[in-house]
This record gives C-alpha cells, sequence and structure tokens, in this order.
C-alpha cells in the first residue's frame, strides 16, 4: 500500500490527467498528415492548400503563443486548458461535415487557437499539482505530449480512415478532447476564486509581458527551442522521403516514421529523471544536440547513403536522445520565467519560437537538398542548429544556476524574519 496522502495521490492523478489532455490535444496537430491524401482526393484539396493545412497550426502559435500564455497567467491555468480543449472538440466535429478546403482552412485556424490554450498552461498546472520536492520528473513527462500524440495519429489515422472514412477520424479526435476536457473540469484541482481577478492585484497583463520579454531567462527558452524544433521537424517531415528512394515506402514507411516520432518520448522523460537526481540541465543540453547532430549526419550524410539501417539508426539516435532538449527545457520553464505568475508567459513565448522553427525549418532544409541535388548536406544546416543550441544551452545553464540561487538567498531571508 502506498504511503501518499490522499490528497497527494489526487495532486498526483491530476499531473498525469493533464499530460493526456496535452496527448488529445497533440492528436489534432497530427491527425492531418495521414489524412491529406484522402483529402486530396476526397475534397479535390490542392498541394497547396494542403501546405496550408499542415502549416496554420505553427502559424497560429507563432502569432498567438505569447497571447495565450499571458491568457493563461489571467483567466486560471485550468480554466484555460479546458477552453482548449472544448474549442479543439467544437473545431474537429465541424470539420468532420466540410466539404470544401475553405472551411478546413478556418477551422484548423481554431484549432491552433485551441491547442495553444490548452497546452501553453499546461507546465505551470502540472507543476501545481504535484508535490514541490518532485516537479521536475512530471514535467519531463509532459514534454513527451507532442511525440505521443503525433506518433498515435500517425499509427491510429490510416486504420481509422480505411475503416470509416476520414470525417470519422475528425469526429474520433474531438470525442476525445470533449471527454479530455471533462475529466480536466472534474478532477483537476480548482484555480481558485481569485484566479479569474488576477488583473485587480497589481499584476496587470502588461505588466507580466513586460517582465517575461525583459528578463533573459524566456528569451534563452524560446531561441534553444527554435533551435530544437526547426531541425526536428524538418527531419522527421522529410524522412519519408528518404525512405521512399531507400525502398521503404507506404505503410512500411509510415510506421517507421511513427516510430522515430515516438521514442522522443524517451529523452522526454528521461530528462525529468535526470534533473531530479542532480544533473546540470547545460549537460543534458548538449548531449540532446551532440545526439541530433550525430543522428542527422548518418541519417542524410553520403557516408550512410548506402546503408538504409545505418540511416534509421541515425534518425532513431536524433528523435530519442533529442528529446532530452525539450523535456529539459519544459522543466526549466519555472525557474527561467522571470516570477512565478509569468511561468505560463514564458511557455508560450518558448512555443512561439518553437513555432517559428517548424515553419522556418523544413523550407530551409528543402531548399538545401534542392540546391545540392540531394539530401547529403541536410546535416551541415541541423549541424549549425545544433552549435547555435550548444552556445544558448550555456548560456541557460548559468541562467538556471543564478536563478536558483537568488531563490535560495530569498528562502534564506525569509526563514531569517
Amino acid at each position: 500500500m502506498s504511503s501518499m496522502p490522499p490528497a497527494a495521490m489526487q495532486h498526483r492523478h491530476a499531473a498525469w490527467i493533464v499530460v493526456l489532455a496535452g496527448v488529445s490535444a497533440a492528436l489534432h496537430v497530427g491527425k492531418l498528415p495521414p489524412a491529406l491524401p484522402v483529402l486530396r482526393a476526397e475534397l479535390g484539396i490542392t498541394l497547396v492548400q494542403a501546405g496550408f493545412l499542415l502549416s496554420l497550426v505553427q502559424l497560429a502559435a507563432m502569432a498567438l503563443g505569447l497571447i495565450a500564455g499571458l491568457l493563461a497567467d489571467g483567466i486560471g491555468l485550468k480554466r484555460c486548458v479546458v477552453t482548449g480543449l472544448a474549442l479543439l472538440s467544437a473545431a474537429g466535429f465541424a470539420g468532420g461535415f466540410a466539404h470544401g478546403a475553405s472551411a478546413l482552412l478556418a477551422l484548423r485556424a481554431a484549432e491552433g487557437l485551441g491547442f495553444l490554450l490548452a497546452t501553453v498552461p499546461a507546465p505551470s498546472l502540472v507543476r501545481r499539482a504535484v508535490a514541490p520536492a518532485a516537479p521536475t520528473r512530471m514535467l519531463g513527462v509532459w514534454g513527451s505530449f507532442m511525440p505521443l500524440g503525433t506518433a498515435l495519429a500517425l499509427l491510429t489515422g490510416p486504420l481509422v480512415m480505411a475503416a470509416f472514412g476520414w470525417p470519422a477520424w475528425w469526429w474520433l479526435t474531438a470525442a476525445l478532447s470533449l471527454a479530455m476536457a471533462a475529466w480536466v473540469a472534474a478532477r483537476v484541482p480548482s484555480d481558485g476564486p481569485r484566479a479569474a481577478r488576477r488583473p485587480a492585484d497589481g499584476e496587470r497583463w502588461q505588466r507580466r509581458l513586460a517582465h517575461t520579454l525583459t528578463a533573459p531567462g524566456p528569451w534563452l527558452g524560446a531561441l534553444t527551442f527554435g533551435v530544437y524544433s526547426a531541425q526536428w521537424l524538418a527531419v522527421i517531415g522529410f524522412l519519408p522521403s528518404l525512405y521512399q528512394q531507400s525502398g521503404w515506402g507506404g505503410a512500411r514507411g509510415a510506421a517507421l516514421t511513427a516510430l522515430v516520432a515516438a521514442v522522443n518520448i524517451t529523452g522526454n522523460i528521461a530528462a525529468g529523471r535526470l534533473l531530479a537526481r542532480g544533473v546540470r540541465p547545460q549537460v543534458l543540453l548538449w548531449a540532446g544536440f551532440a545526439a541530433m547532430a550525430l543522428g542527422a549526419w548518418l541519417a542524410f550524410g553520403a557516408s550512410a547513403a548506402g546503408s538504409a539501417p545505418l540511416r534509421y539508426a541515425g534518425a532513431l539516435l536524433f528523435s530519442s536522445v533529442g528529446g532530452l532538449i525539450p523535456g529539459t527545457l519544459f522543466a526549466l520553464a519555472p525557474t527561467l520565467a522571470p516570477g512565478e505568475r509569468s511561468i505560463s508567459t514564458t511557455v508560450g513565448w518558448m512555443q512561439q519560437w518553437s513555432a517559428v522553427g517548424q515553419v522556418s525549418g523544413p523550407p530551409l532544409v528543402a531548399w538545401v537538398a534542392s540546391q545540392a541535388g540531394g539530401w547529403q548536406f541536410t546535416w551541415v544546416l541541423t549541424g549549425a542548429c545544433c552549435a547555435a543550441g550548444a552556445l544558448l544551452a550555456a548560456l541557460t545553464g548559468r541562467r538556471h544556476a543564478s536563478n536558483q540561487a537568488l531563490a535560495l538567498a530569498d528562502q534564506a531571508r525569509s526563514a531569517i524574519k
């Protein structure tokens, strides 16, 4: 029998519910890639329209990530998550009835906003729901929500659509988000009566915004996330093309790509556990960027061109150990933020720069490949991102150590008083 008090168990369960809510939100992002061939065949969607459908969630994050964080810090974390899940559910249900690209594009934009509202407050909500001594492990677990949701969508979507059609796939993801909204509303601790009246207590949104954007910590976390996500999405996005050239197309290529996305979970979870054991954040970030540089070189470099298994091993290394980076950054968000009331705003800023990387990375990789006549120099671009990431990691580690020292000094002064 566990010796954990019932209240602590309830909070621990609440943290897992928030993680599952994030996975259900990520399904809405990952549901589209496997559906594009079906949508193009049945609705006559052009390739350009398909590209906009893919990028609209990232474009929403580029434009609204910081705003979503401010909103979460203002109206309350739980309220924001429930609102985001409800919006995802509504847009998903409506999307299943769409008959053309215009309606899908508008609803995709709504899903992008819902995704931000559901995920930006989540790290703060997870941190609030666990014991003060053990937030980093659960924050590492939270970092795995996106690869897990993406992998589940890549594997499940084709099966559902083959059996019931693409509208059923939209309705299934919408139903899951609606169920998670109800579960979060029922089982996650309340924001409290004052959460909705925060602007009246002296912490207006303008002040939180100024604190966030003038502090170095949020910028370091955001830029590090940007150089990570730029190369991760580029590599994952072009793997099917690489597999096609190696004779691993069709369902086999889809399954292999899903596995590469899924192994990112291991790095996220390991980051939380290693941070809890005292491993320095910059060491984990350096390890992640080093593995991504080596993995991309193996996956795309000319030296491994004749060995498809070696290329695949490089992709697995790239994604699995690279997962240390988002897991570490989500865990660091509370200490990189300029204050307790700016954590969600800081996470929103990180999400915004992650979206910048996701939008800019794949086109840059595609341009390099088109200029070189193949994928053999892709690793040069990803290597440059890793070098920038390593420098940012050193600065992030220093900032984290400095903020921790200041927090300990404040605690000591409070204890003396």
